[in-house]
């Protein structure tokens, strides 16, 4: 299969292209000089004779800026203008499958229950972006909409805090790539990527829950998200490794 991979250069793009190659994929990456990710024509041009593409471009803020809603702008920008685009160049080159990053924290608060595909979404601030993106990616026949928990591991950078107590869905970077690889071959639809794991297991700061009231960025990572994998495993016989 010959896969256009977007964002090649990333944490997950760079964890992508080699396990694509090793399961004997010709892979094209998209060259930003040449190539908008917002420009459908050019998209088009680059992608025409591919079977699939991964788009798995993001523009996540690290600094402490990121509870601010600005700094997340660009990324929001990425995630629904950038993904609507590759849709519509998909469809002009013929690209019969598409693959599309997202994440698992839209989920509402589910307290311990298992959080399957199905479950409730409470998309606010930054995380409604993947919503939109989901809905674009979604509109294609080989659309594939992977919610992905928090990276942990590899070159990904743990954030500083969580908030509250409950569950997380968690994935290493390497995982996540396996997933965006697995499902190539799965049926179209929505899959989760990742492993529940106590916030108090993961090593990480905590603050109050109470803080949630104060910013969209806190409210979300103060949810209780028992998310699992069990339709990714089913399809694909995808696992993590990590």
């Amino acid at each position: 299969m010959k896969v256009f991979v977007i964002g090649a250069t990333g944490v997950l793009g760079r964890e992508a292209v080699p396990l694509l190659r090793a399961a004997g994929h010709e892979v094209g990456v998209l060259d930003r000089r040449t190539t908008s990710l917002f420009d459908a024509g050019q998209l088009a041009a680059a992608m025409t004779g591919c079977d699939a593409v991964i788009n798995l471009a993001t523009r996540i803020p690290l600094s402490a800026k990121a509870v601010l809603a600005s700094a997340w702008a660009e990324n929001n920008r990425i995630r629904t203008l950038g993904s609507a685009a590759v849709v519509e160049a998909a469809r002009q080159a013929g690209v019969g499958r598409i693959v599309q990053e997202g994440i698992s924290f839209v989920y509402a608060d589910g307290g311990d229950r298992e959080l399957d595909e199905d479950a409730p979404l409470a998309p606010v601030g930054h995380v409604a972006s993947s919503v939109q993106a989901q809905h674009n990616v979604l509109a294609h026949p080989g659309g594939v909409f992977l919610r992905m928990g928090l990276l942990l591991g590899g070159e990904a950078q743990s954030p500083p805090v969580l908030v509250g107590d409950g569950w997380m869905n968690v994935v290493h970077p390497g995982d996540a790539a396996a997933a965006a690889v697995a499902v190539l071959d799965a049926p179209p639809g929505i899959y989760n990527v990742g492993t529940p794991v106590r916030k108090r297991d993961l090593g990480i700061t905590r603050l109050p829950a109470v803080l949630g009231r104060f910013a969209a960025s806190f409210e979300v990572f103060s949810r209780s998200q028992r998310v699992v994998s069990t339709k990714l495993t089913e399809a694909t016989g995808w696992r993590p490794r990590r």
